[in-house]
């Protein structure tokens, strides 16, 4: 089930998602300091293509905190608002709500998403 979920989640917006994820980790990557923000962007882009069938665990400290400051500031808005607006506009729908939820879920990590951890 979650195979058919995702193939449809990649067509209904999960490409967009991914995509603005890529973006991000590539404008990160351009600095040194940035890499790190930059690799976890790119596990989030993986998620965005095929979220179904994984859960995310929250459980970071002191670090975790201050780069999830930095990334709300500069990169994690933007995300966010992208993937509330796409999971509102799913959830017009009965059939969209599935996908709808998975956008909220991903809107959530684009808040904060170090410390997560996907499993």
């Amino acid at each position: 089930m979650s195979l058919i979920g995702n193939v449809l989640w990649i067509i209904f917006g999960g490409f967009l998602s991914a995509l603005g994820w890529l973006i991000a980790g590539l404008l990160w990557c351009i600095t040194v300091v940035g890499i790190p923000v930059g690799i976890q962007c790119f596990k989030l882009a993986s998620l965005s293509l095929c979220p179904f069938g994984k859960k995310v665990t929250h459980n970071g400290g002191a670090g975790s905190f201050l780069l999830n400051v930095l990334w709300f500031l500069f990169s994690g808005m933007e995300l966010a608002l992208g993937n509330l607006i796409l999971g509102c506009i799913l959830c017009v729908t009965i059939v969209g709500i599935p996908f709808g939820k998975q956008f909220f879920k991903i809107a959530g990590l684009a808040l904060a998403p170090f410390g997560a951890q996907i499993e």
